[in-house]
């Protein structure tokens, strides 16, 4: 097998700004491993706040021996495989991961969810985000997303009622919201959930630090809204953590290195009777394609990284009344421009 990558930075079509941090750009790699004629087509979309660059995936990728990826794939093995190289690195290992997957796909003529076990019939509608921003260009985002069924909100500074007031100006679909940990005050947080829910709000990320589990965890016990884990969901392990200090958790591949550790914790949540939002960084198609095969398993789909994008290097997949449509065609179904 051979593995071939390239950098590539992803422009966004607005600047991107949510509680702590804002950015115009992300920077990608795309991967390639070909075998026996095909090729499986993976990304590693690597924000800045999670501390991978092009530098630290260029470093992991040399210490990859693609002799360890023998077919028919055991991702288990691949999986530990991988971790031994280095930890963390969570980016790049999605971006090996979904390639194998596409790869594995095309080898045996299958589409990527029929190998996980998905139902198309079931894919949720995907939320489409609004970064913070002034009223002005919010109201403009939010009429550029008029086709999209649900939208989502960034929050946690200090005027969360003024942005939930600009979009309702515009628009009266349901929202998901996201404070990605600004919140502080837990009576004044539970007061905004309950003012939240009349505004039409489906359910909240993150409110609290995700290291403040007591607080995560006193917020989701009076919330009227089902309070999801995202910072503080990165791998399988912080799975059985979120019990009792979340209602559900927000998986994406780009921090649960990818596909197969991805169903994984979608199971363990099954288990532990906590609901699933599938989401993602700033990604292209490929990405996308990779969470939108695992999406009809989950509650909540947040799966619009291509969608904020003005250079997505491959073709935009199907996407009808809200929802990413899942092809027939082997592998991902990632087409090149």
């Amino acid at each position: 097998m051979e593995l071939t990558y390239q950098p590539f930075e992803l422009q966004l079509k607005h600047t991107f700004t949510i509680a702590k941090f804002s950015r115009t750009s992300t920077p990608v790699m795309l991967l390639q491993i070909a075998h026996e004629g095909h090729i499986g087509y993976g990304e590693a979309s690597m924000v800045p706040y999670m501390s991978e660059t092009y530098e630290t995936a260029f470093a992991f990728l040399k210490k990859v021996d693609t002799t360890q990826f023998k077919y028919p794939f055991n991702f288990a093995e691949i999986s530990a495989y991988l971790d031994s190289l280095a930890p963390g690195n969570t980016a790049i290992k999605a971006g090996i991961d979904i390639a194998l997957h596409d790869l594995e796909g095309k080898l045996q003529s299958k589409p990527c969810w029929e190998l996980l076990g998905s139902n198309p019939a079931q894919m949720p509608v995907s939320s489409f985000t609004i970064g913070i921003d002034t009223p002005e260009i919010m109201r403009q985002k939010v009429q550029e997303a008029a086709e999209y069924k649900i939208i989502k909100v960034k929050l946690g500074r200090d005027n969360d009622k003024e942005i939930i007031q600009t979009i309702r100006s515009v628009t009266d679909v349901p929202l998901y919201v996201d404070a990605n940990q600004g919140w502080t005050d837990l009576e004044k947080s539970l007061d905004l959930t309950y003012w939240l829910k009349e505004q039409g709000v489906l359910l909240i990320e993150q409110p609290m630090l995700k290291t403040d589990r007591d607080s995560n965890a006193w917020l989701t016990e009076r919330s009227p809204l089902p309070i999801i884990a995202d910072e503080a969901m990165q791998t399988f392990d912080d799975v059985e953590r979120a019990k009792g200090a979340y209602h559900g958790i927000n998986i994406k591949l780009m921090k649960s290195a990818g596909m197969y550790e991805a169903n994984r914790m979608i199971l363990k949540a099954r288990e532990l009777d906590l609901k699933v939002m599938i989401g993602c960084m700033t990604e292209t198609s490929c990405a996308a394609l990779a969470g939108a095969a695992l999406a009809p398993q989950c509650d909540w789909a947040d799966l619009d990284g291509p969608l904020l994008t003005s250079n997505n290097p491959f073709v935009l997949p199907e996407f009808v009344d809200g929802k990413w449509v899942l092809s027939g065609e082997s592998g991902l179904g990632l087409h090149l421009l």
